[in-house]
Order: structure tokens, then C-alpha cells, then sequence
């Protein structure tokens, strides 16, 4: 970093690449979809009706790619299902999901970090209730 900071201060260019920041507004939008698809660097939302459709959603997260997943068109005994295959996928792909609201899961692949966490306001609820509890219980 020093020698570098070193050989622009000196005028020394000849270890060093020039890179046109033009070049980068070139690409059409084709072409940055083409190699997003290659890359996979898009968010794909879903709704499925059965669990056959639960398929389709790994091949998305095997291709590298985001999934929403909007569990609330099937039924609950299908939408466990899908889920626990989801599951399975995610875990052999190294992915994560996560509950983003009620029946919405979002499911990314070992490449894509996901940053913060959503709370259930069912559940905060339940904590208040639960501590409450507690608090009264040891009042007494």
C-alpha cells in the first residue's frame, strides 16, 4: 500500500493499470441481466400453490439465487412441508432462512449474507406477558 502510495507520488505508472471508469457504463441492460442470471444476483418471490412447486424454489437457491416465499396460498399441513424441504435444501447448500412476517420466509443461498433480524410482534408480545408473569411472581 505504501509503494503504491509511493509510485503515484512519483509519477512511476508503468506497474500500475489504468481502468477507464467509462467502461463500466457501457455494458447494456442485456448483457448486466445475462450475467446476473450467471451470477446469481436476483431476488425471486414466490407464491406457491402446492408442494410440487417446492422444486422449482431449490433449484432457484441451488442456482444462487434469493427467495421470497409467501407460504399463505397453501394450506398449513402444504406450507409445513414446504418448509421442511426448504429446510433440508437450505442446510445442504449452506444457505439460511429467515421468518420475514407471518408464513414469509426468505431463503438465500451461501453466497448472500443477510444482515438484521425482523421480530414477531407475537412474540414480543409473549415475552411482555411472560415477564410480567415473572415480575408479579417474584413480588409476591
Amino acid at each position: 500500500m505504501a509503494l503504491g502510495f509511493f509510485n503515484k507520488i512519483m509519477g512511476d505508472s508503468d506497474n500500475e493499470e489504468q481502468v477507464n471508469e467509462d467502461e463500466f457504463y457501457t455494458v447494456s441492460k442485456g448483457d448486466a441481466l445475462k450475467d446476473a442470471d450467471k451470477t446469481g444476483n436476483k431476488m425471486i418471490l414466490l407464491e406457491p400453490r402446492a408442494y410440487s412447486e417446492s422444486q422449482q424454489i431449490a433449484e432457484y437457491l441451488k442456482n444462487r439465487n434469493s427467495v421470497v416465499v409467501n407460504l399463505k396460498r397453501v394450506t398449513s399441513e402444504q406450507a409445513k412441508r414446504i418448509y421442511d424441504f426448504l429446510s433440508g435444501v437450505i442446510y445442504a447448500i449452506g444457505g439460511s432462512m429467515q421468518k420475514v412476517g407471518v408464513g414469509i420466509y426468505l431463503c438465500t443461498p451461501k453466497n448472500v449474507s443477510v444482515q438484521g433480524k425482523i421480530t414477531d410482534e407475537n412474540a414480543e408480545a409473549k415475552e411482555s406477558t411472560t415477564k410480567k408473569n415473572t415480575n408479579d411472581e417474584l413480588d409476591w
